[in-house]
Parts: C-alpha cells; structure tokens; sequence
C-alpha cells in the first residue's frame, strides 16, 4: 500500500492527520505543496479526480483574500492557475493512497481506509 499525503506542515488539520497515523504507526510519504512543490500534470490529475469545486479551500484566509471578481470568474481553468500559484488553496489534507484520493480529515474514514 502506498500512502502520501498532501498539504502544508504548518496546517492544524495537517497535524492532526499526521499524528492520527504516526499514533497508529502508518509509514506515509508527506509532501508539503510550499516546501517541495507542486507538480502542474499532478494538480490536473487531481482536479480530472475529484473535480476543481472539491480541492479549492473556500474557507482559507487566501481564497478570501481573492478579488470579488477573481472568485466570479472561477472555472477549472483559472481554478487550476489559481491552485498552481497559491498551493495553499488546496483543501487538506489531500490522501492518497495507493491511486485513490480522498480530501479532508476524517476520523472515521481513516479507520475504515485502515482497517482501524
């Protein structure tokens, strides 16, 4: 099985994923979109995926700090330029594991996903 997750190490719901599996000592590879990057042919697969309505944080201080013209004129193009640019608009954490993907924290999911 393989594990990423997705996110930025300074995010409170980052932390609790994280520490969620390092309590139940599941190996996972975290990549941190500010530190590491973020690769534009994987944020287009992620949005084929789980579609650019989904992995865009409309509760972040950085949506909120977009135009009200920038947010109107949203649409999987200028939602995927957006995202590239300011990574922290992504919704995490972002899981993957092994070719699935699944956003969000979720207690009950993780046991599931984990057989927990």
């Amino acid at each position: 099985m393989t594990i990423k997750l997705y996110g930025i190490k300074n995010c409170d719901t980052i932390k609790k994923a994280r520490k969620w599996l390092a309590e139940r000592e599941i190996a996972y590879q975290f990549v941190d979109h500010r530190s590491d990057g973020l690769d534009p042919a994987q944020l287009k697969e992620w949005l084929a995926q789980l579609g650019w309505e989904a992995v865009l944080n409309k509760r972040g201080t950085t949506y909120r700090a977009l135009t009200e013209q920038q947010k109107a004129n949203l649409n999987p193009e200028t939602a995927f330029e957006l995202l590239l640019a300011q990574p922290a608009m992504i919704k995490r954490p972002l899981l993957q594991v092994n070719d699935q993907l699944y956003l969000g924290f979720n207690d009950a999911l993780y046991r599931e996903l984990f057989a927990q």
